[in-house]
């Protein structure tokens, strides 16, 4: 596979799996929860990434109440603020981040605000200005929502804008909000995203003259 060259006004990215590595934490904590409601971890697994917590339970136990599942979804938030044992940046991450500094640019993530600034701060990240968090939205992800607001906040046609994700259901979010999408880590390499990369290293960034950016992708 070649270089992508990509053209776009804005960019939004998603955190955990594309900027922080996360997955120690996470696979702990919903371990717990698994043991605890009687399911195997790896059904939870399968579906956790990209979502918020009380999605991923709602698909599991469909007849339960959406009350408990947020209930257990706030539990589930403050535990992994406190447990930021195993998060480290994604690699190239730093330089990425530096580099599209003066390029519109927000972070669309699933996790709550206390997650997302206990993260990126554990990860050493430089925090983007502009966030749509949990509290921003009214459905999780593979719901369009958030990358929507997101462009929404930057003044942006959905069309002109990247999105950079890891999961299933952030690329068909990215994908129902009408914008292309740079897959980033080994959960992306098999759902078609518009560009591929193993890591945030194989993203060249340059700005361009009208304001907007230039991404060489490399598989």
């Amino acid at each position: 596979m070649s270089t992508i060259s990509l053209t776009a006004r804005a960019l939004l990215l998603d955190m955990d799996g594309t900027l922080v590595n996360s997955d120690a934490v996470v696979e702990r904590v919903w371990r717990g929860w698994a043991e605890r409601m009687g399911i195997a971890p790896e059904r939870v697994f399968a579906i956790m990434h990209g979502r918020q917590g009380y999605s991923t339970m709602a698909e599991l136990l469909p007849a339960r109440p959406m009350a408990e599942n947020r209930a257990d979804n706030a539990v589930l938030l403050a535990q992994e603020v406190a447990d930021t044992e195993g998060v480290v940046p994604i690699p190239g991450a730093p330089a990425f981040l530096t580099a599209i500094e003066r390029i519109p640019h927000a972070l669309v993530t699933s996790a709550d605000t206390a997650l997302a600034d206990a993260r990126m701060t554990a990860a050493g990240l430089r925090m983007p200005d502009v966030r749509i968090t949990a509290e921003s939205v009214s459905a999780s992800k593979p719901d369009p929502e958030g990358f929507l607001k997101g462009a929404a906040e930057l003044g942006v046609d959905p069309a002109d804008c990247v999105v950079f994700e890891d999961s299933a259901a952030g690329i068909a979010a990215a994908r129902a909000a009408g914008m292309r999408v740079v897959g980033v880590g080994a959960r992306a390499a098999s759902l078609a995203p518009t560009a591929f990369a193993p890591t945030l290293e194989r993203v060249a960034v340059t700005a361009t003259a009208d304001g907007g950016v230039r991404l060489a992708v490399s598989p």
